[in-house]
């Protein structure tokens, strides 16, 4: 098979393109050895003997299944976490969480007058003060208290 490296550099500058993706048929590599200039070159092309392989992408099919392994909540172990545990969990949501429903629960039990508005106030400023774990946790010390009006 004779040299055909002079071809595939003025192919690649016709195609734009590398010269590990100017593809020369094989069948039709004599034919290619006589093209001297790039409008030679430029025949060929046109005659279909010298082509641009398409472009090497990156390929998503691994990502993908990994996505969904995250998503089943596989991959999320300790080697996996960067960061402390505050930055993927931040402690100011997890306050959110605790007092939002226990606030939640002062005010339902204050409207419909199973507690007073001053003992309100008092549970009120216990629960921003962090005594209570819970909803359930609250509703414990109410009833140990003695401070829910049962009717």
């Amino acid at each position: 098979m004779s040299d055909l490296r002079n071809q595939r550099r003025l192919a690649a500058a016709v195609l734009k393109c590398g010269e590990g993706r100017v593809w020369i048929d094989p069948l039709h590599a004599d034919a290619v050895a006589e093209a001297v200039t790039r409008e030679d070159v430029r025949g060929l092309v046109r005659k279909g003997y010298i082509k641009a392989h398409q472009k090497a992408g990156t390929s998503k099919a691994r990502a993908s299944v990994i996505a969904i392994q995250k998503e089943s909540g596989r991959r999320k172990g300790p080697g996996s976490r960067k960061g402390a545990a505050g930055a993927r969990n931040p402690r100011k949501q997890k306050w959110i969480r605790t007092i939002r429903p226990i606030r939640a629960v002062l005010k339902e039990l204050r409207g419909s007058e199973k507690l007073t508005p001053s003992l309100y106030r008092q549970y009120y400023r216990k629960a921003k003060g962090n005594v209570f774990r819970s909803r359930a946790h609250l509703l414990s010390h109410l009833r140990t208290d003695g401070a829910l009006k049962e009717e």
